[in-house]
């Protein structure tokens, strides 16, 4: 899906084609042929418009008969229906710079795009360079938005499994840890992205712009040093509920040991005066207390050596 935008006196006025100044944003579903009709009408590279479906894609510049392409990548929430998968994983924006237009190329539906659609009323078309930091900025956003939710998600869970130590829990878990997966390696391919149009100034930014640029730069830097803060506490976190686990089941497998002691330690008694041999006080009337007597107070006196002992 294609859709054509204008800025009209402040006004955000969807149009049926492009014009000068526009913004041309496109939208799954993704079809060859409206990627052959805009490459033919704007004048584009097609190879420009296709590296968005590549959803491994990574962030990078490139420039081809004075079309400049911009790759970056921004979170999303996963729409899987496995289990297993990742909450979130990040996906390649491509934006493209032409002489009159931009262009921006999404395999999937983000909320950073939507976000700029909302504010685009405030933009100046004119000035691409403008318009392509504001994208940076509500990426930039974006995941720090769902750094945070990752956060508050993984605190509820760790809360869960305090109490329950349940395997649906620590497969929440998991799947958290895979999206800060995710999330660390975007952030850090955009971060070095953005250092490197920073060194080469490919967009051509003046010294205002140049400034707008560097605090993206440090925002983006801020976001990868949360991921990889999240990231250590979860893997503590797992290490310290495995270490739990390991020992809970330690302690279990001792009682049941000891329980087992103590219950085959009278059967012992039992089963000697139950042999079809000559015993001591095989005649007397109490011949059937005798080893009952003698089972209680065994089984007591173990029960007492293993309580003192910590073993119950």
């Amino acid at each position: 899906m294609i859709q054509y935008f204008k800025n009209v006196n402040g006004v955000t006025l969807a149009i049926d084609k492009p014009d000068n100044e526009t913004w041309v944003n496109i939208l799954p579903p993704l079809k060859h042929e409206e990627f052959a009709e805009v490459s033919e009408a704007l004048d584009i590279p097609i190879e420009f418009l296709q590296d968005s479906l590549d959803i491994d894609e990574r962030p990078r510049f490139e420039l081809e008969d004075n079309v400049k392409l911009i790759v970056i990548k921004t979170p999303t929430e996963n729409n899987s229906f496995n289990e297993s998968d990742a909450y979130y994983i990040t996906i390649p924006i491509c934006i493209i710079l032409t002489h009159n237009q931009i262009v921006t190329v999404n395999s999937f539906e983000n909320g950073a795009i939507k976000k700029f659609l909302s504010t685009f009323q405030n933009r100046h078309p004119d000035k691409k360079n403008m318009m392509v930091l504001k994208i940076f900025e509500k990426i930039t956003q974006a995941f720090m938005e769902y750094l945070k939710e990752i956060n508050h998600r993984r605190n509820i869970v760790e809360q869960k499994l305090y109490d329950s130590n349940r395997n649906e829990e620590l497969l929440e878990l998991m799947r958290i840890q895979k999206s800060l997966v995710y999330f660390v390696t975007a952030l850090r391919s955009n971060e070095l992205l953005l250092m490197k149009l920073e060194r080469t100034n490919f967009l051509g930014l003046n010294d205002e712009e140049k400034e707008i640029l560097n605090d993206h730069v440090v925002d983006m830097s801020q976001g990868l040093e949360m991921a990889h803060i999240y990231t250590n506490i979860l893997s503590s976190t797992l290490d310290a509920f495995a270490s739990i686990i390991s020992n809970n089941l330690n302690n279990i497998m001792k009682r049941l040991t000891s329980i087992t002691i103590v219950l085959s330690l009278p059967a012992l008694v039992t089963s000697i005066y139950g042999m079809n041999v000559p015993i001591p006080y095989a005649n007397s009337t109490h011949a059937f207390y005798i080893p009952i007597i003698l089972s209680l107070l065994v089984s007591v006196v173990i029960s007492w050596y293993f309580m003192k002992r910590k073993w119950f």
